[in-house]
């Protein structure tokens, strides 16, 4: 029985065992949805309620599942909505594969119904690999090289399938000249840097007295190793925002986050070492690194083109973090001077109470930062959290403690708002038996997240645990747009661009058969999160949180911070005294000096 391009299409993916395909219909992709139903929904078809949705699930479904994710949209804006999820998989090195329908052959530059130039429109994001299925004899290489380079790239690829292509008799390539045949299998690899770079390594290290390790979610499969070797240097370890997961925050000497939503004991940990070692991490923010010339530095990363261009490393070890690092701790002498790591376990435990009073301290109605410190000790140790962007970010790096078998990710490079949902929704279809948690602003929540809770409706069912909590930050502000045009800008809130309308979030959800929770009161909050947690289905728990809470950074000091108090009084006198009250009193002996 003949077979259409479009069924081999499906049937390749299954053979590359791709489970599900996330995406939305339109009629460039007719084709492929005739074959979706001849082939009995395998791979199944996961309907987002847009196609960057499409995008931000299948970059969710390939965080947390370690697999490629395949996402699908039709010609023209089809295509064009897929860009800022396949972007956000471009920028934290998430294997995607995006097929895409166009305009048919025979139409190509008429200026036809959503004709688009889809090669200049992807060019960028999919640099790594473009192409379009022409006859049919190419399809078997062009998909096949797409998906092995989006493995090996840790990077997204588009495989673009005119509409008139997708319905004609697939005919393989043939054993002849001008023919490209092609392959399934795509064998493990492991690469390792060469033994004299692991010598002169070993050496910057071994010289260090005050060592710090910064990990990114590269370390994440080396979780022993790279205890090990903090252990037998003595060394506190921070953490990138992608790398959150990578190794548990109940060990003393993580110091957590770094940047500016980090932590004061990885500010500390930069400030004075003497050494760094880097692991699988491209943290872009150099200045809350160790000052130039101050310490002696090595970088392990599995990617050659990411560097040696963060800090002046002395040694670039290009290999995969676990292998590199095996090979690597035999040539480590261990440090004997145990004050270095001291002082950052005390640094670290004075930072926790510092958080515990933080989020302690009175607001209008609700603290942000009693929101998700409330959250962090009831969460399963089986959690996968995601987190959008915006001041909800600055609330889980520092509050949610990652414990067990917990992961967690965010838009690490992009920093895109709108991700947190469907990301959550990408990882309950990655592992329908762990319960997911996704932390969202207000803000984002109406960029797309509500219309996404109409996703984990219709899916609901399908999943074996049945806990996808949302919770959802009400303050009415794009709130971290706000602090950052007071601290850069010394500007009042700019209310035409900054305030939100009030969304009965929580009776959405209940509108749709989710449960729905709306908090309005602080001694509510820990059962709310408990009756969403327990709840059998998709819950969505809305806390009103006061917007006059600032994410301050973690080098900050109380002189910085005047300027933002001033430019808060210049608009609104009585809420600038309200916030630099609140301020003294989260301020107080966190910034250096002990007062402020």
């Amino acid at each position: 029985m003949s077979k259409d391009v479009a069924d081999v299409i499906l049937a390749r993916l299954r053979d590359w065992d791709v489970e599900y395909v996330f995406g939305y219909p339109g009629d460039g992709i007719n084709g492929l949805i005739a074959a979706w139903g001849r082939a009995e929904n395998r791979p199944r078809f996961i309907q987002a309620r847009h196609e960057e949705m499409a995008a931000f699930e299948a970059v969710g479904y390939a965080k947390f599942g370690h697999r490629l994710g395949v996402c699908v949209a039709t010609s023209g804006p089809g295509a064009i909505h897929l860009l800022n999820g396949l972007y956000d998989a471009k920028l934290d090195h998430v294997p995607v594969v995006a097929i895409v329908g166009q305009t048919a052959r025979s139409a190509m530059g008429g200026s036809y119904q959503q004709e688009v130039d889809l090669h200049s429109l992807f060019k960028d994001v999919a640099s790594d690999f473009i192409a379009t299925v022409n006859v049919p004899e190419q399809l078997p290489n062009v998909l096949d090289r797409a998906i092995r380079t989006a493995y090996a790239r840790r990077c997204p690829t588009v495989v673009i399938v005119p509409g008139d292509v997708q319905e004609l008799e697939y005919t393989p390539p043939t054993h002849e000249f001008k023919m490209v045949p092609s392959s399934l299998d795509r064998s493990a690899w492991t690469a390792v840097p060469a033994d004299d770079a692991l010598e002169r390594a070993a050496e910057v290290l071994n010289s260090g007295e005050k060592p710090a390790i910064l990990i990114g979610q590269g370390a994440a499969a080396a979780r022993a190793e790279v205890e090990e070797v903090a252990d037998l240097l003595g060394a506190g370890v921070a953490k990138a925002l992608l790398g959150k997961d990578a190794l548990s925050d109940e060990l003393p000497y993580v110091t957590g986050s770094i940047g500016l939503l980090g932590t004061r004991p990885s500010w500390e940990l930069m400030q004075g070492c003497d050494t760094l070692l880097t692991i699988g991490s491209s943290f872009p923010y150099s200045q809350f690194l160790p000052e130039y010339g101050q310490a002696r530095a090595v970088q392990i990363d599995l990617d050659p083109h990411m560097a040696g261009m963060r800090y002046p490393y002395e040694v670039n070890l290009i290999g995969d973090a676990r292998a590199t690092l095996r090979r690597l701790i035999p040539l480590l002498r261990r440090n004997k001077k145990r004050g270095w790591r001291e002082k950052t376990e005390k640094s670290v435990r004075r930072w926790e109470e510092v958080m515990e009073r933080r989020a302690s301290v009175s607001a209008d109605p609700v603290n942000p930062e009693y929101v998700a410190r409330a959250l962090s000790p009831l969460l399963p140790e089986r959690t996968l959290l995601t987190s959008d962007s915006g001041s909800v970010a600055n609330w889980y790096a520092r509050h949610i403690a990652m414990r067990g078998d917990m992961r967690g990710s965010l838009s690490g490079t992009l920093a895109t708002m709108g991700c947190g949902v469907p990301y959550a929704i990408g990882a309950k279809f990655a592992h329908p038996d762990r319960p997911v948690v996704a932390l969202v602003g207000d803000g984002a929540m109406q960029m797309n997240g509500l219309a996404e809770l109409i996703t984990a409706a219709k899916y609901r069912h399908q999943w074996d645990d049945p806990r996808l909590v949302i919770g959802v930050w009400n303050n009415r502000d794009l709130n971290q747009v706000t602090w950052e045009l007071r601290a850069m800008g010394n500007a009042p809130s700019f209310l035409p661009s900054q305030e939100l309308p009030d969304v009965p979030y929580a009776l959405f959800a209940e509108s749709i058969g989710l449960t729905g929770l709306r908090v309005e009161k602080p001694d509510e909050v820990e059962s709310a999160w408990r009756m969403a947690l327990a709840a059998d289905g998709p819950a969505v728990v809305e806390f009103v949180t006061d917007p006059s809470v600032p994410p301050i950074p973690p080098h900050a000091t109380w002189q910085q911070l005047e300027s933002t108090v001033a430019a808060l009084a210049k608009g609104d006198a009585e809420r600038g005294a309200v916030v630099k009250q609140g301020l003294k009193a989260k301020v107080q002996e966190f910034l250096p000096g002990g007062k402020a």
